[in-house]
């Protein structure tokens, strides 16, 4: 391997340790696959995240940012944006209808990939059937940067047309900070009293914060 370009070895790590072998840097490179005169791949692929912080710093950035970077334009921007969708919509499959919903942590990973890096507020509801399969999932409220405002009637109304027997309730706080607010649980329960009136359940209300999500129905709230 010390015989090889730097360009390539990232490459040749990932096929004989895996793709977790590789640092953020190193998976960036195989991204990028190309330096710039006087920086290899590597190189640049480091600079540029130190650059925005952070992988996903990088990967949040709108057209204007990404392009104001050595190393990076439109041709870049559209390739990384198919990627991320990519990823989402193969996480979104693994809840698609006719698989239970038998992991919590995926369903977790798949909400906080979702909202996590919206800018404003986002209430999201999985519909499920009476065997806990999804059915369907959209976002049915937006707010400002702080709030939403949430209609249980809207809930309900939704639910029906999907002929739902159960729900999962999301919404992130773009502050970062996921503990829920006294609103929150009481919107939560206004909801849960709505559909309680059709036999529909809640089965939980996950907020998505900066790097943490916290489900209510661990917290014994539902």
């Amino acid at each position: 391997m010390n015989a090889l370009p730097k360009e390539s070895m990232p490459r040749e790590k990932l096929l004989s340790h895996g793709p977790h072998s590789l640092t953020d840097a190193e998976l960036l490179a195989i991204f990028l696959r190309t330096g710039t005169q006087g920086m290899n791949v590597l190189t640049l692929s480091d600079h540029l995240i130190k650059e925005f912080g952070s992988l996903r710093a990088l990967f949040s950035a709108d057209l204007d940012e990404f392009c104001r970077h050595k190393g990076l334009g439109i041709a870049k921007f559209v390739q990384l944006q198919a990627t991320l969708e990519m990823t989402q919509r193969y996480l979104a499959e693994t809840l698609k209808r006719g698989e239970a919903l038998t992991s919590p942590e995926q369903t977790k990973l798949y909400l906080s990939g979702l909202l996590r890096d919206k800018q404003r507020e986002e209430f999201y509801v999985l519909f499920l059937d009476n065997q806990h399969r999804v059915i369907s999932g959209e976002p049915l409220f937006q707010g400002t940067i702080d709030a939403a405002s949430v209609y249980p009637r809207e809930v309900v109304k939704r639910s029906l047309e999907h002929n739902a027997a159960a729900l999962i309730l999301a919404h992130n706080h773009p502050s970062g900070v996921a503990e829920p607010s006294q609103s929150d649980r009481r919107i939560t329960r206004r909801i849960i009293d709505a559909l309680a009136l059709v036999d529909i359940r809640v089965l939980d209300h996950f907020v998505v914060g900066d790097g943490e999500i916290v489900s209510f129905a661990e917290r014994g709230w539902i």
